[in-house]
């Protein structure tokens, strides 16, 4: 028999990106709320303060604004900052250092400087933690110039991902969904990265199209494997790159199939679904056989009811009225 491969946890996987970029660059370093020798809110700096030292791993205040805009000084004198931020929803506190420093810095100075800067944070609902710890917050960052914003959704992706942000000279936000972080997957043996502006084609059909990022590109895949029996191949296409998209492999996969269902975590107005709806109607609308069709989140905040948050965020039988919709147009 095969042997099996070992499996890591998405937050293992984040983890040892960031253990493998200490080790290899000393002007990495990490900063934010009890990453130290709690080991990070979730756990996912774990073992890193007692291996790098406090000089490695910087405590720092609740004070989202500053360290991050500490961080942002620190990556213009040629530092590779990591930030955390405990929640996504408090990114909202450090909007000013990503839209008028991080984002902008490099254009003002005439590319004298840049900007070498991660911030990571866990987006999404999980379990009732409530309308400010919730949030999916993907639209309040997208179209900030400067700024690359990357969602990936298993861990081989992550790991990939966070080790080519971290290298790479540009500010990049990289959003961890809270549900994934206990989920399983096979990484590459060996040193590896993975590019910042591809996405993913997870799974391909001929039907329709799913287009998703984050945790709902597992779900697609999941209601993928359920309507197979029905004759129905579906296509999954992970967008992982949120800013900038992958225009060519959606176009390519909305012309193959002429059938397109965009599926996000994140409010419905105004979000990355709409943006990529309106690419779509653009570039593609020769090739479409029936409406663009988005499933998202409710425009309102997550509750802290278990019940009211599986009615606010998009479910398993919202995506598959939508998929039935466009099979019978």
């Amino acid at each position: 028999m095969p042997e099996e491969k070992t499996q890591y946890f998405y937050s293992q996987a984040v983890n040892q990106a960031l253990d493998e970029e200490l080790a290899r660059d000393e002007n990495v370093f990490l900063l934010g709320e009890d990453i130290g020798q709690y080991g990070g809110a979730f756990g996912v700096t774990r073992g890193l303060f007692e291996k790098y030292g406090h000089k490695r791993l910087i405590e720092t205040p609740i004070s989202e604004n500053s360290f991050t805009g500490l961080a942002v000084g620190a990556a213009m004198m040629g530092l590779r900052p990591v930030v955390e931020i405990m929640f996504m929803d408090f990114i909202a506190l450090a909007l000013d250092q990503l839209l008028n420093s991080a984002g902008k810095l490099h254009y003002m100075y005439d590319a004298q400087v840049s900007v070498p800067l991660v911030l990571r944070t866990p987006g999404g609902a999980k379990g009732g933690y409530g309308p400010s710890h919730s949030q999916m917050l993907s639209s309040l960052l997208l179209g900030i110039p400067g700024l690359k914003i990357v969602a990936p959704s298993t861990p081989r992706q992550a790991k990939g991902m966070l080790k080519a942000a971290i290298r790479d000279d540009n500010p990049v936000v990289f959003i961890e969904n809270k549900r994934l972080y206990p989920t399983k997957g096979e990484l590459p043996e060996g040193e590896y990265t993975l590019p910042l502006d591809k996405a993913e084609l997870l799974s391909p059909g001929k039907d329709i199209t799913l287009i998703s990022y984050s945790a709902m590109s597992l779900v697609c895949l999941a209601i993928k494997e359920a309507v197979l029996s029905t004759g129905l191949d579906l296509e999954v296409l992970d967008l992982l790159s949120l800013q900038p998209l992958d225009q060519k492999s959606i176009f390519a996969s909305v012309r193959k199939t002429g059938r397109v269902l965009i599926v996000e975590e994140a409010c419905k107005t105004g979000g990355v679904g709409a943006e990529v709806a309106a690419l779509i109607a653009e570039h593609c609308l020769d090739a479409l056989e029936a409406p663009i069709m988005r499933v998202a989140a409710a425009d309102a905040p997550i509750p802290s009811s278990l019940e009211l948050e599986k009615y606010v965020l998009p479910q398993n039988d919202d995506i598959l009225r939508a998929i039935k919709a466009l099979r019978d147009y």
